[in-house]
């Protein structure tokens, strides 16, 4: 049904436009009038036409004046002008107004009929753009909270930096630097904190709640964990000011009243301190820290006497990421940031050469550690004997840093390669099981529970290993065995079809077709004739 607004002081214009829409139109179209410049806001403001036909000259505001007015409430009417002067005096004018055409009076029935058959096209297209609009809305607004989960979970289990990257890309993140904030459910008549039974009640809310976090603070908002909610805000600077730490604090304390409010919840926040992405779960443990060492509704971090504190042209972000880059097993990474580090020291201290050493022994010793509980390395109480002579030997800051910066790559390199090796076995034993049960019908959470990882992890690691999805792998191994067995001619295709792990022939043949290019009838036929 379309709203057509006729607006002329001359009652048989409005009456025969009217008559021409009733006949042309019947039953698409509600029409209303009016003879005023006034009459016709007033009238759009209640009937939001979506087609207006305006004359420029009405007794008091003029058709100009009134398409201003009602442009401001309604955008997307449709605007026809009806004069009897030469319509180029308003053109200019009327262009921004979104006039669709001047009609000059008298005017015939086809024009009407015309003008108004593209109006409605013109409305139809934008409700389907609208339309459209909305359905790519809802379904990123479904994709979305799994998307910022990712993120979440990718902090912290801190996954390699590469998956980081991908899933702030998807959020649109261009932020270096960001925090966590740990909301915890508690229970209110004891003021502490319940893990199992907060989490079975916040459940059912947790929508309800997400949507309020989102509303309140603007961050990315993680799963429902026990009885925590873990968020993470992107900031664009290494440190946060004390303005703005005061004003998340507010607002976080707005956030639990508004809980409290409307659902009855009662819990408390913990945040933690700005830390580059890549070390983000330090942010996360800091939170927690806070939760715990402190009894306010909000703790902050920075409020409490936790955590270091460093001199001040001390690079700590620049450490921080040097580890996490060793944690992950990035030896590209760690070799640029345990140069960058280097150079920062031999800048700043060029006379400190003892120091240096002591630092690289630091940071050394830490890296091995990382490796060893990766299990990168195993450890060995002697095989660092050599450390301290080999250290002292260095002469000059360039034989400290090729010291240096060879056994922090090894521990990189070690965590990697062990990465790889369980990476790889873990394939191994899921090509092993299917090779093994391709004849029956295994699904993907069979096969990651079977090698004892998360379907979303399996998923993307076979991806990663083998270049294909685990049915792409699982349906070109059914159809190779497929291959084999129609070399026997005594076999027939429904029995093979049953071999390979399929319960419908019909199925069995589209899926052979799609991969091998011919029916199984013809790949046997030509299998026999070759």
């Amino acid at each position: 049904m379309y709203r057509i607004m006729l607006a002329d002081d001359e009652g048989i214009v409005t009456d025969s436009i009217k008559f021409i829409i009733d006949k042309e139109f019947a039953g698409l179209c509600e029409t209303e009038t009016a003879k005023t410049g006034r009459a016709v806001i007033e009238l759009a403001e209640t009937f939001r036409p979506d087609i207006a036909f305006m004359d420029i000259q009405m007794p008091g505001i003029n058709g100009i004046e009134a398409m201003k007015e009602i442009r401001r409430t309604n955008s997307s009417t449709v605007f026809i002008i009806l004069s009897a002067y030469d319509k180029f005096d308003y053109a200019k004018e009327a262009i921004n107004l979104g006039v669709l055409d001047y009609l000059n009076k008298p005017f015939s029935k086809e024009m009407i009929v015309d003008v108004l058959g593209r109006a409605m096209k013109q409305i139809d297209s934008a409700k389907e753009r609208r339309r459209q609009e909305l359905s790519i809305r809802e379904k990123i607004e479904t994709v979305t909270p799994v998307i910022e989960s990712g993120f979440v979970y990718s902090i912290l289990f801190q996954e390699s930096q590469a998956v980081t990257e991908n899933y702030k890309e998807l959020l649109s993140i261009k932020d270096d630097y960001g925090y966590m904030l740990v909301m915890a459910v508690i229970d209110a008549d004891s003021d502490s904190e319940n893990p199992v039974g907060s989490g079975i009640r916040v459940q059912s809310e947790y929508t309800k709640i997400r949507d309020m976090i989102r509303g309140r603070l603007g961050c990315v908002t993680g799963p429902l964990l026990s009885n925590k909610i873990i968020c993470y805000f992107p900031q664009k600077d290494a440190r946060m000011e004390y303005d703005d730490r005061v004003r998340i604090i507010t607002r976080c304390e707005e956030l639990l009243k508004e809980l409290l409010e409307k659902t009855g919840i009662s819990a408390r926040i913990g945040i933690g301190t700005v830390q580059p992405v890549e070390a983000a779960s330090d942010s996360y443990k800091a939170a927690l820290e806070a939760l715990h060492l402190s009894k306010a509704e909000v703790a902050h971090a920075s409020d409490l006497p936790i955590g270091c504190a460093y001199e001040p042209d001390y690079p700590a972000d620049l450490e921080k990421k040097l580890f996490a880059a060793v944690g992950s097993g990035d030896a590209n990474l760690t070799s640029e940031y345990a140069a960058s580090f280097f150079a920062w020291m031999k800048e700043t201290y060029p006379d400190a050469l003892i120091d240096a050493r002591l630092k690289c022994l630091e940071f050394v010793l830490w890296a091995e550690r990382l490796s060893y509980e990766s299990g990168g390395m195993t450890y060995r109480f002697l095989r660092r004997s050599d450390y301290l002579p080999s250290l002292m030997g260095c002469n000059d800051f360039d034989e400290l840093e090729s010291w240096f910066t060879g056994k922090i790559n090894e521990a990189a390199r070690n965590v990697n390669a062990k990465k790889e090796e369980k990476l790889d076995s873990l394939v191994e034993e899921a090509k092993s099981y299917i090779a093994e049960n391709y004849s029956k019908d295994i699904s993907l959470d069979e096969i990651s529970g079977r090698v004892d990882v998360s379907p979303y992890y399996f998923t993307r690691l076979f991806k990663e290993e083998t270049g294909e999805t685990f049915l792409e792998y699982l349906t070109g191994l059914r159809m190779d065995k497929a291959k084999e067995l129609m070399r026997d001619q005594s076999i027939s295709v429904k029995d093979i079809c049953t071999q390979v792990g399929y319960s419908d022939p019909n199925y069995f043949s589209r899926i052979f077709k799609k991969t091998v290019g011919k029916t199984p009838t013809e790949y046997r036929a030509e299998s026999a004739t070759g």
